[in-house]
């Protein structure tokens, strides 16, 4: 098979744009504001940590426009941070990506792909087992899951212009399909509940967990007996979910390659795909609280909020419409983390860094054995069951990179402050040293609430110092 030297700059700013906002929507928008407000237990704290999430995202994005700006080749991330601190650094990154971040990412979005298929065709659920191998259980939705990787892989395998029409297809169709359901809530509700839940303010109420107690104390008085780490912990616990709604939005830098004049279209790209999600996920939670009391919204069935949200104004055909959009959803959603997290190990292998075969690209100019190798690795997440524990470690490790990475702002100024720069961080360096707090303060929490999974994948994390050095004396040989 002839292979290709290089990338195909096929993509454009909408490319980009739909690569930003399907990444990031998947099947959390639909879910975990029912954990959350369990967690906070009124509106305003609802609403409150969706904006938290928001602000740090965009923050975050805006921030590497300048990065983009700089360094507009394949890799991104790992890029960025070899750049700003040294190649150690950008392949804990890129390691990480590869053994949680991005594989168990797209192996958690597989299945719920595949648990919200079941409403339809209930033999693909997750309690239909078709082996027990005694230390794992396979389900027909891990299946299902591992082949819808399977066939997104291969399909992106075809080069790069199957993989973005996929990607604009089903983003643009979740995006005015999630449109469409939040003026639906807010037209056709059959009683608003807004007046009600709003009545809650900022005041916790009674059923709710640890941040609800904690609100509570804080309201009126009390906050001096506060503990701040439990504070901080209540918080960052409340906003796993909505962190790992907000994330991948960085994948759009991984195919910097691909993009037609990235200097200019990735910084673009990032801050109107952030944006546009962050528009939605506030004003979708806005019309939670409108067709649902605050304890339907915090104890829905199996989480499934936006089922029950839009049973109150489309009947019972509101589960089938919610199951196709999640299935749109998260269908795109994979799509967009298998094209794009290829690229880093293809531009790792190339710094002698990765398996050799993965810096190779096939006839149409794509990282075939890159896109196979984090195939596999994802299928067999798909086996683990541990989704919940999967979201954790890989919250907590990505925001650890993040802040990494906004910190290589800051360093490269100094080191390199000649340097072109087509793209500034906005509001620099007031706005990047708040998402630097911001973020350190919820990698702090959840290592106070969950000690076990954040340090597991942090542990995962630096497994990688050993590996790089293997990787760099291999090189000498």
């Amino acid at each position: 098979m002839a292979e290709q030297t290089s990338f195909k700059q096929s993509l454009g700013l909408l490319d980009a744009t739909m690569i930003v906002a399907g990444s990031m929507i998947g099947s959390g928008i639909f879910i975990v504001s029912a954990d959350i407000t369990r967690n906070v237990g009124s509106a305003g704290w609802l609403i409150v940590v969706w904006l938290i999430t928001g602000f740090m995202t965009i923050t975050a994005a805006v921030s590497y426009g300048e990065l983009s700006g700089m360094f507009p080749k394949a890799g991104g991330q790992y890029v960025y941070l070899k750049e700003a601190f040294n190649p150690l650094a950008g392949f804990l990154y890129g390691w990480s990506l590869f053994a949680v971040i991005q594989t168990a990412t797209i192996a958690a979005v597989g299945v719920a792909f595949a648990k919200f298929t079941a409403y339809l065709i209930p033999g693909v659920g997750e309690g239909h087992i078709l082996a027990d191998l005694g230390f794992v259980r396979i389900s027909a939705a891990q299946v299902l899951a591992i082949a819808l990787i399977i066939f997104l892989t291969y399909t992106n395998t075809k080069g790069i212009k199957a993989g973005k029409i996929i990607q604009t297809t089903f983003t643009s169709a979740k995006l005015l399909a999630l449109f469409g359901l939040i003026i639906f809530g807010f037209l056709l509700a059959k009683h608003s509940f807004w007046s009600e839940n709003w009545a809650t303010g900022f005041k916790a109420q009674e059923d709710h967990g640890q941040m609800g107690d904690i609100i509570a104390q804080l309201m009126p008085t009390g906050w001096q007996s506060i503990s701040i780490g439990a504070l901080m912990g209540a918080i960052a616990v409340s906003m796993v979910g909505s962190i790992f709604s907000s994330d991948a939005w960085n994948n759009v830098t991984f195919i910097a390659g691909e993009i037609k004049n990235p200097k200019r279209n990735i910084g673009l790209a990032l801050f109107l795909g952030t944006l546009i999600v962050t528009i939605i996920y506030v004003t979708t939670n806005l019309m939670y609280l409108n067709v649902l009391p605050l304890r339907d919204i915090a104890f829905a069935p199996n989480d499934r909020v936006a089922v029950a949200a839009s049973q109150q104004f489309l009947g019972e055909a509101g589960t089938t419409v919610i199951a196709v959009l999640i299935m749109i959803s998260t269908f795109g959603c994979n799509n967009g983390l298998i094209l794009a997290g290829a690229r880093v190990y293809y531009t790792m292998a190339n710094d002698g860094l990765f398996f050799k075969k993965t810096r190779e690209l096939n006839k149409n100019a794509v990282p075939g054995y890159a896109l196979w190798i984090q195939a596999l690795v994802a299928s067999l997440l798909c086996l683990s069951g541990k989704y919940g524990d999967l979201l954790t470690m890989v919250s907590f490790v990505v925001v650890i990179f993040y802040v990494l990475t906004i910190i290589g702002i800051f360093v490269l100024r100094k080191k390199r402050p000649d340097a072109d720069r087509p793209y500034k961080a906005f509001g620099y360096p007031v706005l990047p040293f708040i998402y630097i707090i911001l973020a350190i303060g919820f990698c702090v929490g959840l290592v106070w609430t969950s000690p076990t999974y954040s340090l597991w994948g942090l542990g995962i994390a630096l497994l990688g110092i050993p590996l790089y050095y293997f990787a760099v004396s291999q090189q000498k040989k």
